[in-house]
């Protein structure tokens, strides 16, 4: 520690600023892709019937499926996208004017120094060649539970949940959030990420391998807008 204390004051900023960027890169939960508070929803029970209850009822003929608020989906990803652009535009023109007066009113036009000094020529000349080509290609396999938050008049169901993963010297998460219609959940209540609709999937992570693939903030910088040349 008396080590530490004899460092030059930028050197100790240096090193605290190290020290407590170890600790600022853990993934926290979002509260937006949190599990709705079962407690805060009341349940009514309805009089029909002293046996069976709606919303409650434990489905004998039917497949273990999600289709109450709170109830755990399970949904396979297996997204995979490719998209490729290329485009390409040569343009070119040449423009010649000559204006020649040799003679005005039958006589010889004003010379200078011997050369007709109404004799003009202009020419112009435009040239222009653009070309550009893009390509992306992204894929997403796995597996993420999530749950039922609520339930929408026409039947289909508003999902979302996410999945942080701690590893060695950092940690992943999954979140994901959209639309499902209980037609798309198979017997084995798993439904694909394809058919989710105005579906939010976000993966990322944080940690020391994370922090090497960023490039720094003045890197950043002469990359921007912002930076004039």
């Amino acid at each position: 520690m008396t080590k530490l204390l004899k460092l030059p004051v930028p050197l100790l900023l240096i090193a605290l600023a190290g020290g407590c960027s170890q600790t600022q890169l853990v993934v926290q939960p979002d509260p937006q892709y949190a599990p709705v508070d079962l407690n805060a929803i009341e349940f009514k029970p309805e009089p029909n019937g002293s046996i069976f209850q709606t919303g409650r009822s434990v489905r004998l003929f039917e497949d273990n499926k999600a289709f109450r608020i709170g109830d755990v989906l399970s949904v396979t990803l297996s997204e995979s996208t490719n998209a490729s652009k290329s485009a390409a535009t040569s343009t070119a023109k040449d423009d010649d004017i000559d204006i020649g007066v040799s003679a005005i009113f039958g006589s010889s036009g004003p010379t200078i120094n011997g050369n007709a000094a109404l004799t003009n020529s202009l020419s112009s000349e435009r040239d222009f060649t653009g070309s550009g080509d893009s390509a992306q290609s992204n894929s997403l396999t796995g597996e993420i539970a999530v749950t039922v938050t609520d339930i929408l008049p026409s039947g289909n169901l508003v999902v979302r949940g996410e999945k942080i993963i701690g590893l060695n010297q950092g940690s992943e998460f999954i979140r994901i959030s959209g639309l499902v219609r209980p037609q798309d959940v198979s017997s084995e209540n798993i439904v694909m990420s394809r058919k989710i609709a105005n579906s939010r999937i976000f993966y990322g992570g944080g940690g020391v391998i994370a922090e090497s693939n960023t490039r720094g903030w003045l890197a950043r910088f002469f990359d921007s807008p912002l930076f004039p040349l």
